[in-house]
C-alpha cells in the first residue's frame, strides 16, 4: 500500500513540473467534486473537516497579523507573539478532528475519548499561550510540554485506526498523508530551530530564503497534505458509511 502511495506521489510531482496550472485546476475540480457530489448519496457530517479548515485559517491569519503588527511596539509584539502561538495550538488540535471523527465515527466511545482528550489539551495550550501569567520563564517547560504532547497524542489514534481498518485501502492512504504531514512539520520545526540556512551564510538570506520563511512554506505544505487526507476520509465515509466496522 505504501509503495503504491509513494509511486502516486512521484507521478503527481512530475505532473506539477510539466503543467502546474493544469494540475491546480484539475485538483480544485476534484476537491469540489469530493465535497459536493457525495452529498447527493449518503452525506455524513462535515463539521470536523470544517473545524480543521477553521483552525488552519486562524493559525495563518494569526501568523500574518503577528508579522504585520509586531514592528509597532514592544507591547504589541508581546501580544502578537502570544496570539501566534495560540494559532499554532489551534491548528494542531483541530488537525485531529477529521482523522479521529471519521476513523471512529462508528465507535462512539473511542471517538469521544480521542476528541475530548485533544480538545482539552488544545484549550489548555491556547490558554497557556495567551495568559500573561504563563509567559514567565519558569513555565517554559510546561508550554513546550503541552505543544509536544499535542503532537505525540496523534500516534495512538493513527495506530488504532490501522489496527481496526488494516484491510481498508483508505486507512493506508490517509496514514501515508499523515506521515507526510508529520515530515513537513518536523523538517519545518528543525529548520526553524537550527536557523538554516542563514547560520551558514549570515546576511545572504535576510530578504528571502531564510529559515522562518522556509518554516512557513513547510507548515502550509503540511496543512495542505492534511487537507488531502481529509478528502479521502470524507469520500470513504460518504460511500461506505459504517459498513465493515
Amino acid at each position: 500500500m505504501f509503495v503504491r502511495f509513494w509511486n502516486t506521489k512521484i507521478a503527481t510531482f512530475y505532473e506539477v513540473l510539466l503543467d502546474p496550472f493544469a494540475f491546480v485546476v484539475r485538483s480544485m475540480k476534484e476537491d469540489v467534486a469530493n465535497l459536493i457530489a457525495p452529498l447527493m448519496l449518503r452525506p455524513i457530517t462535515r463539521w470536523p473537516f470544517f473545524a480543521f479548515l477553521g483552525g488552519a485559517m486562524f493559525c495563518l491569519l494569526a501568523s500574518s497579523t503577528c508579522h504585520l503588527l509586531s514592528c509597532h511596539s514592544e507591547r504589541l509584539t508581546y501580544i502578537m507573539l502570544r496570539l501566534d502561538y495560540a494559532g499554532i495550538a489551534a491548528l494542531i488540535s483541530t488537525s485531529f478532528y477529521p482523522p479521529v471523527y471519521y476513523s471512529f465515527m462508528c465507535n462512539p466511545f473511542f471517538c469521544n475519548l480521542y476528541l475530548g482528550f485533544i480538545t482539552l489539551l488544545g484549550v489548555a495550550t491556547i490558554l497557556v499561550s495567551l495568559l500573561p501569567v504563563f509567559q514567565n520563564p519558569e513555565f517554559r517547560t510546561i508550554r513546550a510540554s503541552l505543544f509536544l504532547g499535542m503532537g505525540l497524542s496523534g500516534v495512538a489514534p493513527i495506530l488504532h485506526k490501522l489496527i481496526l481498518f488494516w484491510h481498508q485501502p483508505e486507512a493506508h492512504h490517509t496514514t501515508g498523508y499523515e506521515v507526510l504531514m508529520g515530515v513537513f512539520y518536523g523538517i519545518g520545526a528543525l529548520i526553524y530551530a537550527t536557523r538554516i540556512p542563514e547560520r551558514w551564510m549570515p546576511g545572504k538570506f535576510d530578504i528571502a530564503g531564510h529559515s522562518h520563511q522556509l518554516f512557513h512554506v513547510l507548515v502550509v505544505a503540511g496543512a495542505y497534505t492534511h487537507y488531502q487526507a481529509g478528502l479521502v476520509y470524507l469520500k470513504w465515509r460518504d460511500l461506505e458509511g459504517c459498513r465493515g466496522n
